[in-house]
């Protein structure tokens, strides 16, 4: 039975948890630098190991970003994304001490996808 939840708990670690949503607009109606083809939002979820100095699942602003919400703007057409917010945790100073022996980490970015 240990080495069944093990199995399990290595296995959900390796997977990493990312989440792409996008809703798509009319050009006329939203605000943007040029024109917009949707609004685009990415998330995901990482999880490191001794104080956030192993990644065993990447999640940084450049796998959300790079990864998630360009590639989501490209496939609806769109030629640029116009970053509207972008986060996530922190990991050096202070902050390292909530990764003590397996930390979680978290980054997310909304933008608008223009043409």
């Amino acid at each position: 039975m240990k080495k069944f939840i093990l199995s399990a708990v290595a296995a959900a670690s390796l997977v990493g948890c990312t989440s792409v949503e996008s809703a798509v607009v009319s050009g006329s109606e939203i605000a943007a630098n040029g024109e917009a083809v949707a609004v685009i939002q990415g998330s995901s979820l990482g999880l490191t190991a001794i104080f956030h100095i192993i990644d065993i699942v990447q999640s940084d602003l450049d796998t959300v970003v790079n990864k998630l919400l360009i590639t989501e703007a490209k496939a609806m057409g769109a030629s640029k994304v116009d970053l509207k917010s972008a986060s996530t945790t922190p990991r050096h100073g202070i902050f390292a001490l909530f990764g003590t022996i397996i930390g979680i980490t978290s980054s997310s970015a909304t933008g608008v996808a223009v043409k």
